[in-house]
């Protein structure tokens, strides 16, 4: 019998390049990455997919993307006076980029 594999899956909305990238996360960590593997950490709208990400790399920064890993964070507990509440949940994506692509945040 024959193994059919099924289609990949398909982000429910079609998003723009600028949709799919909400910010790019330049923290302390990041930065060492960016130095040291040529990796970027980007914030990333929830209904994207890796492949949406890696489009939007390329087609904003001008770069060959060569991997893009992604996250699912959860929101934290966070108390205002006497109330206790939640930061969102949100997405994060880490790019590796090709030997002799860079992109600069600075």
């Amino acid at each position: 019998m024959a193994h059919i594999t099924p289609p990949a899956p398909t982000s429910p909305i079609e998003l723009e390049p600028h949709q799919v990238l909400l910010r790019p996360l330049v923290t302390e960590k990041g930065v060492h990455r960016a130095t040291r593997n040529n990796q970027y950490a980007f914030q990333i709208h929830r209904d994207a997919t890796k492949l949406d990400v890696k489009k939007a790399v390329e087609t904003l920064f001008n770069v060959k993307v060569e991997k893009v890993r992604t996250q699912t964070r959860k929101g934290k507990t966070r108390r205002y006076r006497f109330r206790a509440g939640r930061t969102a949940d949100w997405k994060k994506a880490i790019v590796k980029l090709g030997e002799d692509h860079r992109i600069d945040f600075f």
